[in-house]
């Protein structure tokens, strides 16, 4: 059953710019929402250097901090340095209650072992090729390759009518549209198709209940981990009115004042 008791932890995301593909930032940023909503987001890295030219896209995106650290000697990683003294900071002020650590590198195995010692959860996101010492250093580590790899067929399945669910008793559902059909909405212009994703991705990645219904509270906070989502961008002023306008989805209040949230194509 899908509940209304949304994580609210202060989590940090630690980004090792050189060792993290920038393409996963959508994923990660879901995933750590398990956790809480990341209020500290910062990535690593000499940007002075043409391979990390593809993160500063996502820096401004998804509001992360860059943190400079030039290759002053040949074979040393200023980086993980910083990255490291930088988690310690945050876990001695105590206003962190759970890290992500994105890096294929074995370096940030102690600091990983470190953060755990405090109770502190730490969730590493690295390719599959990452040593097998960080990844069992990690309360969880997530393969990053994996992560696309499902987002990639997320977007494949939007194109597709979401399958029948057997109901209790009947109900109006908003009939199935043709994979080829357009997105359609009940305020044409208010919504854009980037939004419709967002709020896709935030659906799939809720623990729905047996009749397909998620929490609409913990399908928000997903949504907004992943970005500066406000409803009042689109002129609502309720996450349940902005749905409801979505032909994607259907609503359901419930006798304890609750809304839930069901896919309907």
């Amino acid at each position: 059953m899908a509940s209304d008791d949304t994580p609210t932890r202060n989590i940090a995301l630690l980004i090792d710019a050189d060792n993290a593909s920038w393409h996963a930032i959508d994923p990660v940023l879901t995933v750590l929402a398990e956790l809480g909503t990341v209020n500290i987001r910062r990535g690593y890295g000499n940007w002075s250097k043409p391979a990390l030219s593809g993160w500063v896209n996502m820096m401004i995106k998804h509001g992360i901090e860059p943190q400079q650290q030039f290759d002053i000697t040949k074979g040393k990683n200023a980086t993980d340095m910083k990255m490291t003294i930088d988690a310690m900071d945050l876990l001695f002020r105590g206003r962190v209650e759970g890290f992500g650590i994105m890096s294929s590198d074995s370096d940030f195995m102690p600091l990983a072992t470190r953060l755990r010692q405090d109770g502190l959860p730490v969730y590493g996101f690295g390719q599959a090729k990452t040593p097998e010492g960080f990844k069992r250093a990690c309360t969880r580590f997530i393969d990053v390759d994996q992560l696309l790899a499902a987002e990639e067929e997320s977007r494949k399945a939007q194109a597709a009518p979401a399958p029948a669910i057997a109901e209790p008793a009947a109900e109006p559902v908003t009939p199935a549209a043709t994979p080829s059909e357009p997105v359609v909405f009940k305020k044409p212009g208010m919504i854009d198709d980037e939004l419709v994703k967002l709020l896709i991705d935030a659906y799939s990645a809720v623990k729905r209940d047996e009749r397909g219904f998620v929490s609409l509270s913990a399908m928000g906070q997903l949504a907004a981990n992943r970005s500066s989502f406000d409803v009042r961008n689109y002129g609502y002023k309720r996450l349940s009115d902005l749905i409801a306008a979505v032909s994607n989805f259907q609503t359901e209040r419930r006798e304890d004042g609750r809304v839930f949230v069901r896919r309907t194509r």
